[in-house]
């Protein structure tokens, strides 16, 4: 299912639920429809930004892991090609973020479900 994100302060933000879904526990929200007003953008964005800046801090250290356990492991080198790396949090945060941003300056509320 998807979600859209609607505000007059910016253009639609359509995600899947499921990648939606963790942002708006992160914000105490409801996925099936609900609103930020202007009011509490500030607050949504400082706390998305905490997030994201944790989630980078461990998507580095699961790399530099990953990496060591490629290059150095038992069976001597591996040069294999690595997985293919999933979108990050703060990847699919971010657009939601610009929008409330922009939301927070125009003064106006980000709605989904409606």
């Amino acid at each position: 299912m998807l979600i859209t994100f609607k505000s007059k302060a910016a253009a639609d933000v359509v995600m899947y639920e499921s990648h939606a879904k963790p942002i708006l526990d992160l914000l105490h929200k409801d996925a099936g429809r609900g609103v930020i007003t202007s009011a509490e953008a500030g607050d949504a964005i400082a706390l998305l930004e905490k997030h994201i800046t944790a989630s980078k801090a461990h998507e580095a250290a699961d790399a530099l892991e990953r990496d060591v356990n490629a290059h150095h492991n038992a069976n001597t080198d591996d040069h294999n090609h690595e997985k293919i790396e999933p979108v990050s949090f703060s990847a699919r945060a971010y657009p939601l973020l610009d929008m409330l941003r922009e939301a927070k300056k125009g003064n106006y509320d980000v709605l989904w479900g409606v």
